[in-house]
């Protein structure tokens, strides 16, 4: 990956005059090349992470399991897609193994996502099936260690 995209996925908010220091770039380089990424799409968005514990106890996320029949001529690309488009569908992906798809949910409760999978998702032509499981706690998030343990320790080995 370009060191310059890496630095962008690492912390998006880097001055651009910092990043033209540690890439040894002109300023003006730096903003040609991330005009370019993301007039091609290559970046799509900049986004904060955030501790999900500290903005909404209460919130729910669930991660669910969709079995789904691929369609003639398109495979599960349109399917997926259609799925995607639901408001409470915060990611969704291809998956290799035991079922097609998995989805990231968030609502703000559990009446919420089963309403989200009973009313919505079931209903959608060609779901076959789904297991959900629900999000209990989160350490790490894109890469960022949420917990600040002052004594970060290796955890012991034994045989």
């Amino acid at each position: 990956m370009d060191p310059l995209l890496e630095l962008l996925h690492q912390n998006a908010n880097i001055p651009r005059p910092d990043l033209a220091k540690m890439l040894n770039l002109s300023i003006e380089e730096i903003d040609r090349r991330i005009d370019q990424y993301e007039k091609e799409r290559v970046i799509l968005a900049y986004q904060a992470v955030v501790d999900p514990e500290k903005i909404d106890a209460d919130a729910v996320t669930a991660f669910i399991e969709v079995s789904i029949t691929p369609e003639r001529g398109g495979g599960f690309d349109r399917l997926a897609e259609r799925i995607a488009r639901f408001d409470e569908v915060k990611n969704c992906w291809l998956m290799s193994g035991g079922y097609d798809l998995a989805i990231m949910v968030e609502g703000s409760n559990l009446r919420e996502i089963a309403r989200f999978v009973s009313e919505k998702l079931s209903t959608v032509d060609g779901v076959i099936s789904t297991a959900t499981r629900f999000r209990l706690k989160t350490y790490k998030q894109n890469g960022v260690l949420l917990s600040h343990t002052a004594n970060a320790e290796r955890l012991p080995v034994s045989p």
